[in-house]
């Protein structure tokens, strides 16, 4: 009798081969998938009636180094999709000298009109975690928080470019020729959200009501839907990162449920959600698996618009696609 055939042998045998696959899974999640930088696209029917289509870029958790510089030259050549708007809902930065390097990412997107809010990863540098701590529940979890980054800096770019701060903010702006209600919040993640500061219904004569914030949590956006939104967008989930084929997100390190981790779904009866995945990761768990990083164009149309998914269930009746 061989050794490979008696129980012993087959043991080791079994753990050689789990160990070979967990080896190639990681190199590829690690070397592979975190780079393939994807377009997400969705059609969501949430304008006014007769309302012209209108194009935004949804663009979030770029978690920057100073040497990404393909995610850059991706980025940047995301300009040529010609957007009405860019909406960038947080975690820019994982270094302090990564300003630049999300300046030169967004390049001529900065001269689109945009929006903006931020996210933990803004204000403080990532730091080594227990990745164990992302499977517990959101109240028994400790802040971690890194070295404080420069946010004030990336700001005040943001703004010499025009995009305008929602950050606890409530204001009508022109896009395209027509008016959009817009408002966000601070990042919820960190517990900075004080809604009642922008609370109430917005413009009832907008073409659109579109909500920001950087973790999309559930009380921030009950409390958007009972004002009246119409859409709002959201990062933070990484879209769980490491999704399991077939079942999905493990997590999403939020209160949302992890059906909701990436792409776009309906909350409560008349408010859409849009949550990206992100093109990023903290450079401390540089992986991702069944979840490549993406950005999102959404070409919102008219309420009522038919779309080849409007005969699916109503929570998920938006026509999306990935490339």
């Amino acid at each position: 009798m061989s050794r490979s055939s008696t129980p012993a042998g087959k043991l080791r045998a079994g753990i050689a081969t789990t160990a070979a696959i967990g080896a190639v899974t990681v190199t590829y999640a690690a070397a592979i998938e975190r780079r393939h930088w994807t377009l997400r696209t969705a059609e969501l029917p949430v304008l006014t009636p007769g309302s012209a289509p209108l194009r935004i870029l949804h663009i979030s958790d770029l978690h920057m180094l100073p040497g990404h510089r393909g995610k850059q030259a991706w980025v940047a050549a995301l300009s040529e999709l010609r957007p009405d708007l860019v909406v960038n809902t947080g975690d820019n930065l994982s270094h302090a000298g990564a300003v630049p390097a999300v300046l030169r990412a967004l390049g001529p997107l900065l001269d689109v009109p945009g929006l903006f809010v931020f996210g933990s990863n803004d204000y403080f540098g990532p730091k080594p975690k227990n990745p164990a701590r992302y499977l517990m529940p959101q109240g028994r979890k400790k802040r971690v928080h890194g070295p404080v980054l420069p946010w004030q800096d990336l700001r005040a770019a943001f703004l010499e470019h025009g995009w305008h701060d929602l950050t606890h903010v409530k204001r009508v702006v022109t896009v395209a020729g027509r008016q959009i209600a817009v408002a966000g919040v601070d990042d919820p993640h960190l517990h900075y959200d004080r809604y009642g500061v922008i609370a109430g219904k917005p413009d009832a004569g907008a073409v659109l009501r579109l909500g920001l914030t950087h973790s999309p949590e559930p009380r921030v956006l009950d409390a958007f839907a009972s004002d009246g939104y119409d859409l709002v967008l959201a990062g933070h989930t990484h879209g769980g990162q490491l999704r399991v084929p077939g079942f999905g997100a493990l997590v999403t390190n939020c209160e949302l449920d992890r059906t909701r981790a990436r792409g776009v779904s309906r909350w409560g009866a008349d408010m859409w959600l849009h949550v990206s995945a992100g093109l990023g990761t903290s450079p401390f768990a540089p992986v991702r698996f069944a979840c490549p990083p993406e950005a999102s164009l959404l070409t919102l149309v008219p309420r009522g618009t038919s779309t080849p998914a409007a005969h699916k269930a109503a929570r998920w009746n938006a026509q999306s696609t990935v490339r």
